[in-house]
């Protein structure tokens, strides 16, 4: 069935676009109408029709230069998607500081970041077409559930789900609306080599599966969904908010299955 084209006239940038949930995302939002802009370290996996642009969120400077090119290219820019993130394993005993600041200078300044240097572009378009403007932030259950071995990366998600609600409540009433997605385990290149790393990779997976209410992980397309959701001009008064993408996990608490 196809797409509806839902999103024609809009352009989006989506960041850490050439793999995994960013990939699965522009490529929706293309398929769906949207002229779409990929920024990543490495472009050369942005799915076909976007534009591919090389940089490093944690460069403030290629950051910049990179959503000035989106916006010279496309013409406008809508919608921002902050997707680019990196993971990190271990207790908070486990990572040194500069593995502390590495994963921070990714997950939560690269959003800054970006943000930074689309909002000029996207109050215009606010202001352009009213209820288009958007930022949607990919955080995760990590910021909300507490999980083991996850010290770092859950408390930079913690950080994306307030930096999510300030911003949000900074930028409403210049009509740029800000949300975030929060998945649950997904079946990502990162998740992937994190199971190839597993003394027993099939019980690993298997394990990651249970804890999800559903049990099974969730598809870089189920997330891409929900970004899509947020940031379409249909879900106008939508704004401040975290959806949960976990199969059940934040909230449902199911019990024991019994034989």
């Amino acid at each position: 069935m196809p797409y509806p084209h839902d999103f024609e006239g809009l352009t989006a940038l989506v960041t850490g676009g050439a793999s995994g949930i960013g990939a699965a995302t522009a490529a929706l939002l293309t398929a769906r109408g949207a002229r779409v802009a990929v920024l990543d370290r490495d472009p050369s996996g942005a799915p076909a029709g976007c534009l591919p642009l090389k940089a490093d969120v944690t460069s403030d400077e290629a950051v910049r230069a990179a959503v000035a090119e989106a916006a010279d290219e496309l013409g406008a820019l809508h919608i921002l998607v902050n997707n680019a993130g990196i993971g990190s394993v271990g207790t908070v005993e486990d990572n040194g500081d500069d593995e502390w600041h590495r994963v921070l200078d990714v997950n939560v300044l690269g959003m800054v970041r970006t943000t930074r240097a689309a909002l000029p572009h996207l109050r215009h378009a606010a202001r352009e077409r009213p209820g288009a403007a958007s930022i949607t932030n990919t955080c995760s259950i990590a910021a909300t559930a507490g999980l083991p071995q996850r010290a770092l990366y859950s408390a930079s998600k913690g950080a994306v789900h307030s930096l999510t609600l300030a911003m949000a409540a900074d930028h409403v009433r210049e009509g740029v609306r800000v949300n975030c997605v929060n998945p649950g385990t997904a079946d990502t290149p990162w998740v992937g080599r994190l199971l190839d790393q597993a003394a027993d990779p099939a019980a690993e997976r298997a394990a990651l599966e249970a804890r999800q209410p559903m049990g099974r992980l969730v598809t870089a397309g189920e997330v891409a969904f929900a970004i899509a959701y947020l940031a379409n001009p249909a879900a106008a008064p939508v704004t401040g908010t975290a959806l949960a993408v976990d199969g059940g996990m934040q909230g449902l608490r199911l019990r024991p299955l019994t034989r």
